[in-house]
Protein backbone atom coordinates (compact mmCIF):
# COMPACT_ATOMS: atom_id res chain seq x y z
CA UNK A 1 0.00 0.00 0.00
CA UNK A 2 1.42 3.36 -1.00
CA UNK A 3 -0.63 6.56 -1.10
CA UNK A 4 0.83 10.05 -1.33
CA UNK A 5 -1.19 13.18 -2.06
CA UNK A 6 1.24 15.62 -3.62
CA UNK A 7 0.80 19.34 -3.73
CA UNK A 8 1.15 21.68 -6.67
CA UNK A 9 4.97 21.58 -6.65
CA UNK A 10 5.01 17.78 -6.85
CA UNK A 11 6.50 16.98 -3.44
CA UNK A 12 5.32 14.85 -0.52
CA UNK A 13 5.14 18.12 1.35
CA UNK A 14 4.71 16.85 4.92
CA UNK A 15 7.69 14.50 4.68
CA UNK A 16 9.72 17.34 3.21
CA UNK A 17 9.02 19.83 6.02
CA UNK A 18 9.70 17.12 8.62
CA UNK A 19 12.87 15.60 7.24
CA UNK A 20 14.58 18.56 5.56
CA UNK A 21 15.74 19.95 8.94
CA UNK A 22 16.74 16.44 10.09
CA UNK A 23 18.78 15.85 6.92
CA UNK A 24 20.19 19.35 7.39
CA UNK A 25 21.47 18.41 10.83
CA UNK A 26 23.56 15.63 9.25
CA UNK A 27 24.79 18.12 6.64
CA UNK A 28 26.00 20.44 9.41
CA UNK A 29 27.73 17.42 10.97
CA UNK A 30 30.01 17.36 7.91
CA UNK A 31 30.99 21.04 8.21
CA UNK A 32 34.26 21.80 10.02
CA UNK A 33 33.73 23.12 13.53
CA UNK A 34 35.85 26.19 12.87
CA UNK A 35 33.58 27.38 10.06
CA UNK A 36 30.95 28.88 12.37
CA UNK A 37 29.47 31.29 9.81
CA UNK A 38 28.80 28.47 7.35
CA UNK A 39 27.14 26.40 10.11
CA UNK A 40 24.80 29.26 11.00
CA UNK A 41 23.99 30.13 7.38
CA UNK A 42 23.30 26.48 6.55
CA UNK A 43 20.85 26.16 9.43
CA UNK A 44 19.17 29.45 8.51
CA UNK A 45 18.82 28.62 4.81
CA UNK A 46 17.46 25.15 5.53
CA UNK A 47 14.81 26.53 7.90
CA UNK A 48 13.84 29.32 5.48
CA UNK A 49 13.35 26.69 2.76
CA UNK A 50 11.31 24.59 5.19
CA UNK A 51 9.13 27.59 6.01
CA UNK A 52 8.58 28.43 2.34
CA UNK A 53 7.71 24.80 1.58
CA UNK A 54 5.06 24.86 4.31
CA UNK A 55 3.09 27.57 2.49
CA UNK A 56 1.48 25.17 -0.02
CA UNK A 57 -0.21 23.55 2.99
CA UNK A 58 -2.18 26.78 3.48
CA UNK A 59 -2.58 27.68 -0.19
CA UNK A 60 -3.95 24.26 -1.20
CA UNK A 61 -5.87 23.51 2.00
CA UNK A 62 -9.55 22.59 1.46
CA UNK A 63 -11.47 24.36 4.24
CA UNK A 64 -14.75 22.63 3.34
CA UNK A 65 -13.80 19.20 4.70
CA UNK A 66 -12.73 17.83 8.07
CA UNK A 67 -10.88 14.93 6.43
CA UNK A 68 -7.10 14.62 6.64
CA UNK A 69 -5.29 16.34 3.78
CA UNK A 70 -1.85 16.06 2.15
CA UNK A 71 -1.98 12.41 3.20
CA UNK A 72 1.14 10.25 2.88
CA UNK A 73 0.66 6.61 3.70
CA UNK A 74 2.83 3.55 3.13
CA UNK A 75 3.52 0.27 4.89
CA UNK A 76 6.37 0.43 7.36
CA UNK A 77 6.34 -2.63 9.65
CA UNK A 78 3.61 -4.90 8.20
CA UNK A 79 3.98 -7.56 10.92
CA UNK A 80 2.63 -5.11 13.51
CA UNK A 81 0.41 -3.20 11.08
CA UNK A 82 2.54 -0.08 11.53
CA UNK A 83 2.37 2.51 8.78
CA UNK A 84 4.19 5.64 7.78
CA UNK A 85 1.02 7.73 7.89
CA UNK A 86 1.01 11.53 7.75
CA UNK A 87 -1.75 14.09 7.26
CA UNK A 88 -3.05 17.41 8.55
CA UNK A 89 -6.47 18.93 9.13
CA UNK A 90 -7.75 22.29 10.32
CA UNK A 91 -6.55 21.60 13.86
CA UNK A 92 -2.93 20.84 12.98
CA UNK A 93 -2.05 22.65 9.74
CA UNK A 94 -1.43 26.08 11.31
CA UNK A 95 0.99 24.61 13.87
CA UNK A 96 3.17 23.14 11.14
CA UNK A 97 3.63 26.62 9.66
CA UNK A 98 4.14 28.24 13.10
CA UNK A 99 6.80 25.64 13.91
CA UNK A 100 8.66 26.46 10.69
CA UNK A 101 8.49 30.22 11.38
CA UNK A 102 9.74 29.99 14.96
CA UNK A 103 12.63 27.79 13.82
CA UNK A 104 13.96 30.64 11.67
CA UNK A 105 13.60 33.12 14.54
CA UNK A 106 15.48 30.78 16.90
CA UNK A 107 18.46 30.73 14.53
CA UNK A 108 18.45 34.52 14.20
CA UNK A 109 18.23 35.20 17.94
CA UNK A 110 20.99 32.66 18.65
CA UNK A 111 23.36 34.15 16.06
CA UNK A 112 25.50 35.96 18.65
CA UNK A 113 24.03 34.56 21.87
CA UNK A 114 25.41 31.01 21.47
CA UNK A 115 29.21 31.09 21.58
CA UNK A 116 30.17 27.55 22.62
CA UNK A 117 29.64 24.23 20.83
CA UNK A 118 27.97 26.10 17.98
CA UNK A 119 27.94 23.10 15.65
CA UNK A 120 26.20 20.89 18.21
CA UNK A 121 23.69 23.62 19.05
CA UNK A 122 22.43 24.02 15.49
CA UNK A 123 22.32 20.25 14.99
CA UNK A 124 20.10 20.00 18.08
CA UNK A 125 17.95 22.88 16.86
CA UNK A 126 17.34 21.26 13.48
CA UNK A 127 16.62 17.85 15.01
CA UNK A 128 14.00 19.23 17.39
CA UNK A 129 12.48 21.21 14.52
CA UNK A 130 11.87 18.03 12.51
CA UNK A 131 10.59 16.05 15.49
CA UNK A 132 8.12 18.75 16.56
CA UNK A 133 6.71 19.04 13.05
CA UNK A 134 6.36 15.27 12.94
CA UNK A 135 4.21 15.29 16.06
CA UNK A 136 1.63 17.55 14.39
CA UNK A 137 1.57 15.47 11.19
CA UNK A 138 1.58 11.87 12.47
CA UNK A 139 -1.60 9.81 12.07
CA UNK A 140 -0.06 6.51 13.14
CA UNK A 141 0.32 6.17 16.91
CA UNK A 142 3.67 4.37 16.64
CA UNK A 143 5.09 7.10 14.41
CA UNK A 144 3.59 9.79 16.65
CA UNK A 145 5.24 8.31 19.72
CA UNK A 146 8.65 8.18 18.00
CA UNK A 147 8.46 11.89 17.17
CA UNK A 148 7.03 12.69 20.63
CA UNK A 149 10.00 11.05 22.36
CA UNK A 150 12.60 12.14 19.80
CA UNK A 151 12.11 15.82 20.58
CA UNK A 152 12.99 15.25 24.26
CA UNK A 153 16.65 14.46 23.58
CA UNK A 154 17.66 17.64 21.66
CA UNK A 155 15.56 19.76 24.06
CA UNK A 156 17.31 18.12 27.01
CA UNK A 157 20.67 18.99 25.41
CA UNK A 158 19.68 22.56 24.56
CA UNK A 159 18.76 23.21 28.20
CA UNK A 160 21.53 21.11 29.78
CA UNK A 161 24.47 22.27 27.62
CA UNK A 162 23.66 25.87 26.67
CA UNK A 163 21.50 26.87 29.64
CA UNK A 164 22.12 28.90 32.78
CA UNK A 165 23.91 28.04 36.06
CA UNK A 166 21.28 25.46 37.14
CA UNK A 167 20.88 24.01 33.65
CA UNK A 168 21.59 20.39 34.57
CA UNK A 169 18.96 20.39 37.32
CA UNK A 170 16.41 22.01 35.00
CA UNK A 171 17.19 19.65 32.12
CA UNK A 172 16.91 16.51 34.26
CA UNK A 173 13.67 17.75 35.83
CA UNK A 174 12.22 18.49 32.40
CA UNK A 175 13.27 15.08 31.09
CA UNK A 176 11.94 13.09 34.06
CA UNK A 177 8.56 14.84 34.16
CA UNK A 178 7.93 14.38 30.47
CA UNK A 179 9.33 10.84 30.35
CA UNK A 180 7.09 9.55 33.16
CA UNK A 181 4.00 10.93 31.44
CA UNK A 182 5.13 9.56 28.08
CA UNK A 183 5.66 6.05 29.46
CA UNK A 184 2.08 5.98 30.76
CA UNK A 185 0.87 7.16 27.35
CA UNK A 186 2.88 4.36 25.72
CA UNK A 187 1.06 1.80 27.86
CA UNK A 188 -2.23 3.41 26.77
CA UNK A 189 -1.20 3.23 23.10
CA UNK A 190 -0.40 -0.48 23.42
CA UNK A 191 -3.76 -1.19 25.09
CA UNK A 192 -5.53 0.83 22.40
CA UNK A 193 -3.68 -1.15 19.73
CA UNK A 194 -4.79 -4.47 21.23
CA UNK A 195 -8.39 -3.41 21.84
CA UNK A 196 -8.81 -1.48 18.60
CA UNK A 197 -8.18 -4.27 16.12
CA UNK A 198 -4.37 -4.35 16.29
CA UNK A 199 -3.84 -1.13 14.41
CA UNK A 200 -2.04 2.12 15.17
CA UNK A 201 -4.07 3.96 12.51
CA UNK A 202 -5.57 6.97 14.30
CA UNK A 203 -8.36 7.48 11.77
CA UNK A 204 -9.44 3.82 12.10
CA UNK A 205 -9.24 3.95 15.89
CA UNK A 206 -11.39 7.11 16.04
CA UNK A 207 -14.18 5.35 14.16
CA UNK A 208 -14.53 2.65 16.81
CA UNK A 209 -16.48 2.68 20.06
CA UNK A 210 -14.81 1.61 23.30
CA UNK A 211 -16.48 0.58 26.59
CA UNK A 212 -16.69 3.33 29.17
CA UNK A 213 -14.38 1.55 31.64
CA UNK A 214 -11.68 1.21 28.96
CA UNK A 215 -12.13 4.83 27.88
CA UNK A 216 -11.72 5.94 31.50
CA UNK A 217 -8.45 4.08 31.97
CA UNK A 218 -7.06 5.23 28.64
CA UNK A 219 -8.14 8.84 29.18
CA UNK A 220 -6.03 9.10 32.34
CA UNK A 221 -3.07 7.30 30.72
CA UNK A 222 -3.02 9.89 27.93
CA UNK A 223 -3.80 12.67 30.40
CA UNK A 224 -0.55 11.91 32.23
CA UNK A 225 1.49 12.79 29.13
CA UNK A 226 -0.58 15.71 27.88
CA UNK A 227 -1.13 17.41 31.26
CA UNK A 228 2.62 17.44 31.97
CA UNK A 229 3.37 18.86 28.55
CA UNK A 230 0.75 21.67 28.69
CA UNK A 231 1.61 22.00 31.66
CA UNK A 232 -1.62 21.82 33.68
CA UNK A 233 -1.69 22.55 37.40
CA UNK A 234 -0.24 20.80 39.45
CA UNK A 235 2.11 19.23 36.85
CA UNK A 236 3.67 22.58 35.93
CA UNK A 237 6.66 22.76 38.26
CA UNK A 238 9.22 21.74 35.61
CA UNK A 239 8.33 24.68 33.34
CA UNK A 240 9.64 27.70 35.34
CA UNK A 241 13.01 25.97 35.89
CA UNK A 242 13.29 24.89 32.25
CA UNK A 243 12.40 28.37 30.96
CA UNK A 244 14.70 30.15 33.39
CA UNK A 245 17.76 28.05 32.60
CA UNK A 246 17.20 27.46 28.88
CA UNK A 247 18.93 29.68 26.30
CA UNK A 248 16.64 32.09 24.47
CA UNK A 249 16.04 29.69 21.57
CA UNK A 250 15.14 26.93 24.03
CA UNK A 251 12.62 29.17 25.79
CA UNK A 252 11.06 30.15 22.44
CA UNK A 253 10.71 26.49 21.44
CA UNK A 254 9.25 25.58 24.83
CA UNK A 255 6.73 28.42 24.84
CA UNK A 256 6.02 28.54 21.13
CA UNK A 257 5.62 24.88 20.24
CA UNK A 258 6.52 22.26 22.82
CA UNK A 259 3.91 23.03 25.47
CA UNK A 260 1.27 23.29 22.73
CA UNK A 261 1.72 19.59 22.08
CA UNK A 262 -0.08 18.67 25.29
CA UNK A 263 -3.14 20.73 24.33
CA UNK A 264 -2.90 19.35 20.79
CA UNK A 265 -2.88 15.83 22.24
CA UNK A 266 -6.19 16.48 24.01
CA UNK A 267 -7.69 17.74 20.74
CA UNK A 268 -6.28 15.06 18.47
CA UNK A 269 -6.53 11.99 20.71
CA UNK A 270 -8.38 12.33 24.02
CA UNK A 271 -11.58 14.00 22.77
CA UNK A 272 -12.24 11.94 19.60
CA UNK A 273 -11.08 8.60 21.05
CA UNK A 274 -12.67 8.87 24.50
CA UNK A 275 -15.69 11.17 24.04
CA UNK A 276 -17.84 9.71 26.84
CA UNK A 277 -15.14 10.07 29.47
CA UNK A 278 -14.16 13.50 28.12
CA UNK A 279 -17.73 14.69 28.68
CA UNK A 280 -17.77 13.18 32.18
CA UNK A 281 -14.36 14.63 33.14
CA UNK A 282 -14.93 18.08 31.60
CA UNK A 283 -16.04 19.76 34.88
CA UNK A 284 -12.85 18.60 36.61
CA UNK A 285 -10.71 19.75 33.67
CA UNK A 286 -12.43 23.15 33.78
CA UNK A 287 -11.67 23.38 37.51
CA UNK A 288 -7.98 22.57 36.97
CA UNK A 289 -7.87 25.13 34.17
CA UNK A 290 -9.33 27.89 36.35
CA UNK A 291 -6.86 27.08 39.15
CA UNK A 292 -3.97 27.30 36.64
CA UNK A 293 -5.24 30.64 35.28
CA UNK A 294 -5.49 32.30 38.70
CA UNK A 295 -2.50 30.58 40.33
CA UNK A 296 -0.13 31.34 37.44
CA UNK A 297 -1.24 34.96 37.30
CA UNK A 298 -0.92 35.54 41.07
CA UNK A 299 2.55 33.95 41.19
CA UNK A 300 3.65 36.36 38.43
CA UNK A 301 3.00 39.30 40.76
CA UNK A 302 5.83 38.27 43.10
CA UNK A 303 8.48 37.25 40.57
CA UNK A 304 11.84 39.02 40.50
CA UNK A 305 13.29 37.19 37.49
CA UNK A 306 12.13 38.21 33.99
CA UNK A 307 12.07 34.71 32.55
CA UNK A 308 10.36 33.16 35.56
CA UNK A 309 7.61 35.76 35.32
CA UNK A 310 6.94 34.98 31.66
CA UNK A 311 7.20 31.25 32.44
CA UNK A 312 4.48 31.47 35.10
CA UNK A 313 2.43 33.60 32.74
CA UNK A 314 2.55 30.61 30.37
CA UNK A 315 0.94 28.46 33.06
CA UNK A 316 -1.88 31.00 33.29
CA UNK A 317 -2.28 31.43 29.52
CA UNK A 318 -2.27 27.68 28.88
CA UNK A 319 -4.97 27.43 31.55
CA UNK A 320 -7.11 29.53 29.22
CA UNK A 321 -6.31 27.10 26.39
CA UNK A 322 -7.42 24.04 28.34
CA UNK A 323 -10.48 25.94 29.58
CA UNK A 324 -11.49 26.52 25.97
CA UNK A 325 -10.78 22.93 24.95
CA UNK A 326 -12.78 21.37 27.79
CA UNK A 327 -15.65 23.78 27.37
CA UNK A 328 -16.36 21.29 24.54
CA UNK A 329 -18.27 23.77 22.40
CA UNK A 330 -17.39 25.46 19.12
CA UNK A 331 -16.45 28.84 20.59
CA UNK A 332 -14.27 27.34 23.30
CA UNK A 333 -12.49 24.86 21.04
CA UNK A 334 -11.76 27.42 18.32
CA UNK A 335 -10.68 29.95 20.94
CA UNK A 336 -8.39 27.37 22.54
CA UNK A 337 -6.73 26.49 19.22
CA UNK A 338 -6.35 30.14 18.27
CA UNK A 339 -4.95 30.97 21.70
CA UNK A 340 -2.38 28.21 21.28
CA UNK A 341 -1.16 30.06 18.19
CA UNK A 342 -1.40 33.42 19.95
CA UNK A 343 0.61 32.21 22.92
CA UNK A 344 3.29 30.86 20.61
CA UNK A 345 3.53 34.24 18.90
CA UNK A 346 3.32 36.54 21.94
CA UNK A 347 5.22 34.56 24.57
CA UNK A 348 7.79 33.50 22.00
CA UNK A 349 8.32 37.20 21.20
CA UNK A 350 8.62 38.13 24.88
CA UNK A 351 11.33 35.51 25.37
CA UNK A 352 13.11 36.83 22.27
CA UNK A 353 13.00 40.32 23.78
CA UNK A 354 14.25 39.12 27.15
CA UNK A 355 17.07 37.30 25.38
CA UNK A 356 17.99 40.49 23.53
CA UNK A 357 18.23 42.60 26.70
CA UNK A 358 20.07 39.78 28.51
CA UNK A 359 22.79 39.84 25.82
CA UNK A 360 23.38 43.49 26.77
CA UNK A 361 23.02 43.31 30.56
CA UNK A 362 23.71 39.67 31.52
CA UNK A 363 21.05 39.89 34.21
CA UNK A 364 17.41 38.82 34.36
CA UNK A 365 16.61 40.54 37.63
CA UNK A 366 13.82 43.08 37.17
CA UNK A 367 15.37 45.30 39.84
CA UNK A 368 18.53 45.74 37.71
CA UNK A 369 16.62 47.71 35.08
CA UNK A 370 14.70 50.99 35.00
CA UNK A 371 14.41 53.81 32.49
CA UNK A 372 15.04 51.49 29.54
CA UNK A 373 12.49 53.39 27.41
CA UNK A 374 14.67 56.52 27.36
CA UNK A 375 17.76 54.61 26.19
CA UNK A 376 16.24 51.87 23.98
CA UNK A 377 13.06 53.40 22.47
CA UNK A 378 12.76 50.83 19.63
CA UNK A 379 13.11 47.98 22.11
CA UNK A 380 10.51 49.61 24.38
CA UNK A 381 8.06 49.93 21.47
CA UNK A 382 8.35 46.25 20.56
CA UNK A 383 7.97 45.22 24.19
CA UNK A 384 4.86 47.37 24.51
CA UNK A 385 3.22 45.71 21.48
CA UNK A 386 3.66 42.24 22.94
CA UNK A 387 2.74 43.37 26.45
CA UNK A 388 -0.60 44.68 25.16
CA UNK A 389 -1.13 41.50 23.16
CA UNK A 390 -0.40 39.42 26.26
CA UNK A 391 -3.05 41.23 28.31
CA UNK A 392 -5.58 40.92 25.49
CA UNK A 393 -6.02 44.49 24.31
CA UNK A 394 -8.74 44.72 21.62
CA UNK A 395 -7.11 44.86 18.19
CA UNK A 396 -4.41 42.36 19.17
CA UNK A 397 -4.45 38.58 18.80
CA UNK A 398 -4.72 37.97 22.55
CA UNK A 399 -8.14 39.62 22.72
CA UNK A 400 -9.73 37.37 20.09
CA UNK A 401 -8.49 34.15 21.68
CA UNK A 402 -9.48 35.09 25.23
CA UNK A 403 -12.86 36.40 24.11
CA UNK A 404 -13.78 33.13 22.36
CA UNK A 405 -12.50 31.07 25.30
CA UNK A 406 -14.46 33.06 27.87
CA UNK A 407 -17.55 32.89 25.67
CA UNK A 408 -17.20 29.11 25.46
CA UNK A 409 -16.37 28.90 29.17
CA UNK A 410 -19.47 30.87 30.20
CA UNK A 411 -21.59 28.65 27.96
CA UNK A 412 -20.19 25.49 29.54
CA UNK A 413 -20.01 26.64 33.15
CA UNK A 414 -20.84 30.17 34.33
CA UNK A 415 -18.73 29.94 37.49
CA UNK A 416 -15.69 28.79 35.52
CA UNK A 417 -16.18 31.68 33.11
CA UNK A 418 -16.41 34.26 35.89
CA UNK A 419 -13.35 32.95 37.74
CA UNK A 420 -11.33 32.75 34.52
CA UNK A 421 -12.17 36.38 33.76
CA UNK A 422 -10.39 37.40 36.98
CA UNK A 423 -7.23 35.94 35.45
CA UNK A 424 -7.47 38.51 32.66
CA UNK A 425 -7.48 41.32 35.25
CA UNK A 426 -4.53 39.91 37.19
CA UNK A 427 -2.70 39.32 33.89
CA UNK A 428 -3.04 42.99 32.99
CA UNK A 429 -1.76 43.91 36.46
CA UNK A 430 1.46 41.90 36.35
CA UNK A 431 2.34 42.77 32.73
CA UNK A 432 1.81 46.51 33.23
CA UNK A 433 3.71 46.34 36.52
CA UNK A 434 6.58 44.63 34.67
CA UNK A 435 6.58 47.25 31.93
CA UNK A 436 6.63 50.06 34.46
CA UNK A 437 9.56 48.54 36.35
CA UNK A 438 11.62 47.91 33.23
CA UNK A 439 11.00 50.97 31.11
CA UNK A 440 10.05 53.82 33.41
CA UNK A 441 11.00 54.98 36.90
CA UNK A 442 14.57 56.11 37.58
CA UNK A 443 17.10 55.18 34.92
CA UNK A 444 19.67 52.65 36.07
CA UNK A 445 23.17 54.01 35.21
CA UNK A 446 24.14 50.65 33.69
CA UNK A 447 21.26 50.87 31.20
CA UNK A 448 22.71 54.01 29.59
CA UNK A 449 25.45 51.97 27.91
CA UNK A 450 23.08 49.52 26.22
CA UNK A 451 22.69 49.85 22.42
CA UNK A 452 19.20 49.77 20.94
CA UNK A 453 17.98 46.89 18.79
CA UNK A 454 19.98 46.13 15.65
CA UNK A 455 18.68 45.14 12.22
CA UNK A 456 18.85 41.38 12.91
CA UNK A 457 16.80 41.69 16.09
CA UNK A 458 14.19 43.91 14.43
CA UNK A 459 13.81 41.53 11.48
CA UNK A 460 13.38 38.65 13.94
CA UNK A 461 10.43 40.32 15.66
CA UNK A 462 8.62 41.92 12.70
CA UNK A 463 6.82 38.72 11.55
CA UNK A 464 5.44 38.28 15.06
CA UNK A 465 4.26 41.90 15.19
CA UNK A 466 2.47 41.31 11.88
CA UNK A 467 0.73 38.23 13.30
CA UNK A 468 -0.33 40.09 16.46
CA UNK A 469 -2.29 42.64 14.45
CA UNK A 470 -3.36 40.34 11.60
CA UNK A 471 -5.02 37.88 13.98
CA UNK A 472 -6.31 40.74 16.13
CA UNK A 473 -7.94 42.66 13.27
CA UNK A 474 -8.99 39.85 10.92
CA UNK A 475 -8.96 36.52 12.82
CA UNK A 476 -11.13 34.74 10.26
CA UNK A 477 -8.03 34.19 8.10
CA UNK A 478 -6.93 31.68 10.74
CA UNK A 479 -10.25 30.61 12.23
CA UNK A 480 -11.53 29.58 8.79
CA UNK A 481 -9.00 26.74 8.67
CA UNK A 482 -10.38 25.15 11.84
CA UNK A 483 -14.18 25.65 11.44
CA UNK A 484 -14.94 22.32 9.75
CA UNK A 485 -12.57 20.20 11.86
CA UNK A 486 -13.85 21.71 15.10
CA UNK A 487 -17.42 21.24 13.89
CA UNK A 488 -16.73 17.54 13.33
CA UNK A 489 -15.22 17.26 16.82
CA UNK A 490 -18.29 18.86 18.41
CA UNK A 491 -20.54 16.57 16.34
CA UNK A 492 -18.69 13.52 17.67
CA UNK A 493 -19.18 14.74 21.22
CA UNK A 494 -22.89 15.42 20.65
CA UNK A 495 -23.40 11.98 19.15
CA UNK A 496 -21.59 10.35 22.05
CA UNK A 497 -23.68 12.35 24.52
CA UNK A 498 -26.88 11.28 22.73
CA UNK A 499 -25.82 7.61 22.79
CA UNK A 500 -24.97 7.86 26.47
CA UNK A 501 -28.34 9.47 27.27
CA UNK A 502 -30.13 6.79 25.28
CA UNK A 503 -28.27 4.05 27.14
CA UNK A 504 -29.26 5.58 30.50
CA UNK A 505 -32.91 5.78 29.37
CA UNK A 506 -32.90 2.11 28.34
CA UNK A 507 -31.34 1.06 31.63
CA UNK A 508 -34.02 2.97 33.56
CA UNK A 509 -36.79 1.36 31.51
CA UNK A 510 -35.44 -2.06 32.38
Amino acid sequence: MHDIMKNAIGLPILSTVIFLPIIGSFLILLIRRQNESLIKMTALILLIITFLLSFPLLANFDKSTHSMQFVERSEWIPAWNIQYFLGVDGISVLFVVLCALLGILCVLISWNAVTTKIKEFYISLLLIQGAMTGVFCSLDFFLFYIFWEAMLIPMFLIIGVWGGPKRVYAAVKFFLFTLVGSVLMLVGIIVLYLKGGRTFDLVALMNQHYPYALQLWLFWAFFAAFAVKVPMFPFHTWLPDAHTEAPTAGSVILAGILIKMGAYGFLRFSIPLFPQVTLAMAPYMLALSVVAIIYGAVICLIQEDLKRLIAYSSVSHMGFVTLGIFALNTQGLEGGILQMLNHGVVTGALFLLIGAIYERSHTRQIADYGGVATVLPVYAAFFMVFTLASIGLPGTNGFIGEFLILLGGFTANKLAGVLAATGVIIGAAYMLWLYQKLFFQETNPKVVAYPDMDFREIITLLPLVLLVFWIGVYPNTFLSFMHTSVGDLVLRLNESNALQSRAIELSLLK
